[in-house]
């Protein structure tokens, strides 16, 4: 292919194009990211890591500098506002991060330059052309129009994707019936009741009326909160429109009596809910927002987009650097458009849960009780925080094929080992108890980024070696024979 600008072009620097522009900058994958928007805004917007993409982020090393910059650890979810745990799971991180998405996004940003890669900002796409070897990218920027080469270019542009639309991809779904409103407030007094830290869901929202509901999380800062308030039987004319001060300071007094003596910023939102029929046509894909939206519920969005980024990443990287072909790449749609699908579902149900009569009331009632039983609280869990996932696998059946690292340590003839450690690569990681397997893989190999551990037992009887995707997913065994 001749005169290429790039390997890849990611439209879009939100959290889901900077996961992937890092993951495919780890690998050796020369990339571009393109963004519409001049500078950050520096809007919290989402709040939180679930516990599944702290553990990816773990496998980069990058969940330490997240730590640092979070304002609260929150020990439970939520199902729609009802409090889930996820005690029920094995994992390192059985909790939420609380951290803004513009923190989030300023981590993965300074982090991504020091690989090498910048974004170029103020560069919104205006459409492209693909054919059978390359994308033609065209962009304006404040100089004029610019075109740009790559083997590949993936959307992750946002519910209004410029790219998606350019596919033709049909964006599946229902327009939202009800909104909601965001906010972050200053409070001279703090409402009754509120939390002072954000330690648990418990008590930071509820069902206000018959058809509202309302909000209040401590963001770290003195007196400083996220408000949602919510109608699921009033839509707005213009979603799109800015939320007046007076509407954010109207709907506090409604909810809770209160007066805000600053409001930061405020949003609007609505409970649509769409999915792209397809991730990917020829070269160009698409991920985050731009492949799914849906209504807030269960602070599943921006994970939801990492964890896209996390799976795509590697499999792009391998396809670009031609040790994998189409096969592997079909497989990002394969796995995560059926992961988009069910948060969708989750979402839908826990809409449902809004209580609109007597009947829904005592239906969310009796759910409440459920989502204490300790099954069913990990079944809820799992689902919304990603915990859940497990992809299909074909061929020998075993208990670690599709599942997910959970880090414990491992045994090795050094002493204990935590396999996160092995990942920071970004490549594939085989775990085996005989060095003939540490052998054959470095004789057969097909990926230069391999890395083998001798361990002295795995926690899987009769198994000898186990064989872990870049994204940490089980995708090979070897059993004792």
């Amino acid at each position: 292919m001749n005169n290429l600008g790039t390997d890849v072009v990611v439209a879009g620097a939100g959290p889901t194009g900077l996961m992937l522009a890092h993951e495919l900058a780890l690998a050796g994958v020369d990339v571009v990211v393109l963004e519409r928007l001049h500078e950050r805004t520096g809007l919290s917007k989402a709040l939180n890591l679930q516990p599944r993409t702290a553990e990816v982020l773990e496998l980069r090393g990058l969940l330490g500098g997240a730590e640092e910059r979070s304002f609260a650890t929150v020990r439970d979810g939520h199902f729609a506002m009802i409090p889930v745990r996820y005690d029920g799971w094995d994992t390192r991180f059985p909790f939420q991060l609380g951290i803004p998405q513009a923190q989030v996004e300023e981590y993965l940003e300074e982090r991504l330059a020091t690989q090498g890669t910048k974004v170029i900002r103020g560069a919104e796409v205006i459409d492209f052309v693909q054919d059978k070897d390359s994308v033609s990218v065209r962009y304006r920027t404040d100089g004029g129009e610019n075109r740009l080469r790559a083997k590949f270019l993936v959307g992750c542009d946002g519910s209004r994707s410029v790219v998606r639309k350019g596919l033709g991809v049909d964006f599946r779904g229902v327009d939202g019936e009800g909104f909601g409103m965001v906010a972050d407030v200053l409070f001279d007094k703090i409402p009754d009741g509120a939390q002072k830290q954000w330690r648990t869901m418990r008590n930071t929202g509820e069902p206000a009326g018959a058809t509202t509901f309302k909000g209040l999380i401590p963001l770290g800062e003195p007196g400083l909160y996220r408000f949602v308030y919510g109608d699921r039987a009033s839509r707005p004319a213009d979603l799109r429109a800015a939320v007046s001060h007076d509407d954010v300071r109207r709907a506090l007094q409604d909810s809770y009596g209160a007066t805000a003596t600053e409001i930061r910023w405020a949003s609007q939102f609505s409970d649509a809910a769409r999915q792209a029929e397809r991730y990917r046509a020829g070269r160009v894909l698409l991920a985050g927002d731009a492949a799914h939206i849906h209504f807030p519920a269960g602070g599943q969005g921006l994970n939801l987009g990492v964890q896209d980024a996390m799976n795509l990443g590697w499999k792009l990287a391998a396809t670009v650097h031609g040790w994998a072909g189409d096969d592997l790449l079909d497989t990002y749609e394969a796995e995560r458009h059926p992961v988009g699908a069910q948060v969708l579902n989750n979402v839908a149900a826990q809409m449902e849960l809004t209580p609109r009569s007597h009947q829904s009331r005592a239906l969310r009632a009796v759910f409440a009780d459920l989502a204490e039983l300790p099954e069913a609280s990990k079944h809820l869990s799992g689902m919304v925080s990603g915990l859940a996932i497990r992809y299909a696998t074909y061929g020998t059946s075993h208990p670690a094929l599709g599942s997910r690292l959970t880090d414990e340590d491992v045994a090795t003839e050094d002493g204990p080992l935590r396999p996160s450690t092995l990942f920071r690569d970004g490549g594939f990681v085989l775990l085996t108890t005989t060095p003939a397997h540490v052998d054959a893989a470095g004789a057969h190999a097909r990926s230069p980024r391999l890395t083998t551990q001798l361990v002295t037992s795995l926690p899987w009887p009769a198994t000898e070696a186990v064989l872990y995707r870049p994204d940490g997913y089980a995708c090979w065994v070897a059993p004792t024979w």
